[in-house]
């Protein structure tokens, strides 16, 4: 089963269940799925990484936002972000431990000979398309750095 049609049975079980904040976060997921296939064309499909991407996008977007209203003192709106950027997050793949991103990494940085920071281009490019989904870009980043620095 598709993270399209997971989603599509999930929004239905969001109406059913009146679930306002997962109903919300869940028709956006919808809404980006049908535009970046319209982008595409008639008949295309998203691929799995391409939905991943855009789940990963709306999350980011509803974290950042939240971090606004929370400076700006609108609790309110804050709450809702997160809620909706929890639930979305449940489409994503468990995120990697400190460890295990350690040890990912340390293979990557054998793999393409990386041995100074200057190398660590390289190196963040082969991660960021091995661990999509599974960690952050900015984790990624500082832990590679620690790793070659």
């Amino acid at each position: 089963m598709s993270l399209t049609e997971k989603i599509a049975g999930d929004l239905i079980n969001a109406m059913k269940s009146k679930d306002k904040v997962a109903l919300e976060a869940i028709r956006a997921a919808k809404t980006a799925f049908v535009l970046a296939k319209s982008d595409k064309g008639v008949d295309a499909a998203l691929t799995a990484e391409e939905e991943l991407k855009i789940i990963q996008k709306l999350v980011k977007q509803r974290r950042e936002s939240a971090a606004i209203y929370k400076e700006n003192n609108r609790n309110d709106l804050y709450e809702k972000e997160v809620a909706e950027a929890d639930v979305l997050e449940k489409y994503l793949p468990a995120k990697l431990s400190d460890e295990e991103l350690t040890v990912i990494l340390k293979d990557i940085i054998t793999r393409v000979g990386a041995k100074t920071p200057a190398e660590m281009g390289k190196v963040m490019g082969v991660a960021t398309k091995e661990l999509a989904g599974k960690a952050d870009g900015k984790e990624i980043s500082a832990k590679v750095k620690q790793l070659l620095g």
